[in-house]
């Protein structure tokens, strides 16, 4: 399957943090901006999560939820997000099932070695259950401020 804007979002369920249940068709009526992450902690996910917290009420005031999702367990989840306050839910993925669902595990050179990774990727899914872009191989700067203006231009349009 290719994940591509314009059609439905595949549906999932997850454990957040805490270890609710969070199903994507839950969220119908609000846009959602599903991000994955490689990992909780590390320097660049630490700071992408941080800049999608600063951006936490405009992405609410469009009718907007955040949610995160890595391959990390929901006790790291659960610390990651209390180290940095972060505001919206994390969810864990540890089996990759969702991550390979919206094709965001590939390929990586790391340490001289080619691994299976998350790639850092955005969707933006509006209220009826559609992909309405996609952003892969994210650059973390600026990134959280750019899904906040694409979140915008989407709502004033519908």
């Amino acid at each position: 399957m290719c994940v591509i804007s314009g059609q439905s979002a595949p549906n999932f369920s997850l454990p957040d943090e805490g270890g609710h249940l969070h199903n994507l068709a839950d969220y119908q009526g609000n846009f959602v901006i599903l991000y994955f992450y490689p990992k909780d902690n590390t320097a660049g996910c630490s700071k992408e999560a941080q800049q999608f917290a600063e951006v936490y009420a405009a992405i609410t005031a469009c009718g907007g939820k955040i949610i995160g999702i890595s391959r990390d367990s929901q006790s790291s989840h659960e610390k990651f997000k209390t180290k940095y306050s972060l505001p919206f839910t994390l969810l864990s993925d540890v089996d990759s099932t969702v991550c390979n669902l919206y094709e965001v595990i590939k390929e990586k050179n790391m340490y001289g070695g080619k691994t299976m990774g998350i790639e850092r990727s955005t969707f933006i899914i509006d209220q009826e259950g559609t992909i309405r872009d996609i952003y892969r191989k994210v650059k973390i700067d600026g990134h959280a401020a750019q899904i906040v203006e694409s979140l915008k231009k989407i709502s004033s349009s519908q």
